[in-house]
């Protein structure tokens, strides 16, 4: 059955739905987004992605859409709409159409285009990977320098996961003057002794919403946490690792590099900040 879709103030058939060829995404990659989870019917962790939104758009000088106040309203609707009990809704600002090419910024102006669609997700909270744990490989980080901007340039994280596919795996992690930055499409950790590792906020990483909760969560429930830096080696070498992101949560790592992490199978910390992350997100979801 077609989803019904939003784009700039039209809810749609998904077939009917389209945007100009000449949109700054499209030519450019001009555009930034969010990806909300739903659980139960209810958003998680909605405020915090329009928060996020918010910096990306006024960090690229993009103009908020018209609809801007108007999104929650919006994204329970394509719930709604879309009979969504447990999956996601992407959402994505761009720059606009000003009617030809021109790596100028268009005028004032032109309308920026937002679009929102659904992804149904059955059994989004129950994975079967979190008893398993992903296994990554490790790529070098390529990418351009402004990741904390949540834009669409996704091309080489899209080429990470393509690599890590072909060796077998579930992800990779980037590395930049020898240390993890991040996953292809999650922030990384590690846990030595009761010590969960992070990377540090910056622009070489996105801050995650998610990233946010867990180590609020961590800290509520006493355990220790650094951020900084850390090597793959340090990160095989570990008790413990795992990942965070709106579509996966917390999931454990249990390979790099061909490398067993701890015993091989999911560790005690991430199992229990995944458990703690799904109770207290469906409390609070909206």
């Amino acid at each position: 059955m077609s989803r019904t879709v939003y784009v700039n103030g039209e809810y749609l058939p998904e077939e009917k739905a389209t945007v100009s060829i000449f949109d700054r995404s499209f030519l450019m990659a001009d555009g930034v987004y969010e990806v909300t989870s739903v659980l139960g019917g209810k958003l998680i962790d909605f405020a915090g992605h329009a928060k996020r939104l918010e910096r990306s758009l006024n960090e690229l000088e993009m103009q908020k859409p018209d609809a801007f106040d108007d999104l929650l309203d919006i994204h329970r609707e394509l719930v709604r709409l879309n009979d969504i009990d447990e999956g996601m809704i992407y959402l994505q600002v761009s720059r606009g159409s000003a009617g030809d090419r021109d790596f100028a910024y268009p005028s004032a102006d032109v309308k920026p285009t937002l679009v929102l669609f659904t992804q149904n997700k059955p059994g989004l909270a129950d994975s079967p990977k979190a008893l398993e744990g992903f296994k990554v490989i490790s790529i070098d980080d390529q990418r351009w320098g402004r990741r904390d901007i949540k834009t669409t340039q996704l091309l080489y994280p899209s080429m990470g996961k393509m690599m890590a596919k072909a060796a077998g795996c579930d992800d990779a992690w980037m590395i930049e003057d020898g240390h993890v930055t991040e996953g292809t499409s999650n922030n990384a950790y590690i846990v030595k002794g009761n010590t969960i590792i992070t990377r540090h906020l910056g622009t070489e990483i996105l801050h995650g919403i998610t990233r946010a909760a867990v180590l609020r969560f961590a800290k509520e429930a006493q355990m220790k946490i650094e951020e900084r830096s850390f090597t793959i080696e340090e990160a095989q070498g570990a008790d413990e690792a795992f990942i965070t992101s709106a579509s996966t949560f917390v999931m454990p790592v249990v390979e790099i590099d061909g490398a067993a992490v701890g015993a091989g199978t999911p560790g005690p910390i991430a199992a229990r900040l995944r458990e703690i992350y799904l109770e207290e997100s469906r409390k609070v979801a909206i």
